[in-house]
């Protein structure tokens, strides 16, 4: 008997409501979003350095690091021309060390190609340790460019505003996660920045993995998991 194909998921988002969450989720960011320091600039380094620091880490830890870090090492000639101990031994304390060993590997790789760390999503993920998200994220924080990015937060979020029947677990979930986050995207480079960065914050502080404080949220109008289920409390997810 031969084997049944599953059909591809096809995840299209009606373009009103794609307009509508983004313009939500922009004007409730530029009154409630934080202040940190790596969204004051535009350096594709510090920014790299950010979102290295973040992965798997709090951003109440990272904040102090960030800072050292950057004045021990503030561009990324100096993380190349530096030893690999003395970027690991700045690092000592936020863990994860594989990420400063990427970190020293790609500033060597980049400052010996010219010194530029690429804008392009596709180029970003050739560097060593950048990995889909980390690759949105520069390109988009960095250069304002029209680029996507999905960790942990965005998926949760995406998932129980557009499919929440989906079990945020399976592979067909986040390619679906990626795709919803494609579609969502604004037009320019400099809204999709802004559009980023809320949608993070938004899964940081109020769609967490815990809680829905669905009261707060500034897309609850058009949330699938809000209109079946209008409970604050929600199942822990990934």
């Amino acid at each position: 008997m031969p084997s049944r194909r599953r059909a591809p998921l096809v995840v299209e988002i009606e373009v009103t409501r794609r307009r509508e969450f983004s313009r939500r989720l922009r004007a409730w960011f530029r009154k409630h979003g934080r202040d940190l320091p790596w969204r004051r600039t535009r350096d594709p380094y510090r920014v790299l350095v950010s979102e290295l620091m973040l992965q798997q880490t709090q951003v109440s830890r990272v904040v102090d690091y960030y800072a050292r870090f950057l004045t021990r090492f503030p561009t990324l000639h100096h993380v190349a021309e530096a030893p690999r101990r003395d970027v690991l031994k700045s690092w000592a304390g936020l863990g994860y060390y594989a990420r400063a060993r990427n970190l020293h590997a790609l500033a060597k790789h980049v400052t010996r190609d010219g010194g530029a760390i690429p804008d392009d999503p596709e180029t970003l993920r050739a560097l060593p340790g950048i990995g889909a998200y980390t690759a949105g994220a520069v390109a988009s924080f960095a250069y304002e460019r029209r680029a996507a990015l999905v960790d942990t937060n965005v998926e949760r979020v995406l998932h129980r505003v557009f499919l929440p029947t989906l079990d945020p677990r399976s592979s067909r979930a986040q390619r679906a996660g990626w795709a919803i986050a494609e579609q969502l995207l604004p037009r320019t480079g400099k809204a999709a920045w802004a559009h980023n960065q809320a949608l993070m914050e938004l899964g940081a502080l109020i769609c967490t993995a815990r809680v829905r404080h669905c009261a707060r949220c500034p897309v609850a109008r058009i949330c699938e998991t809000r209109a079946t289920d209008m409970g604050e409390a929600a199942p822990p997810q990934r």
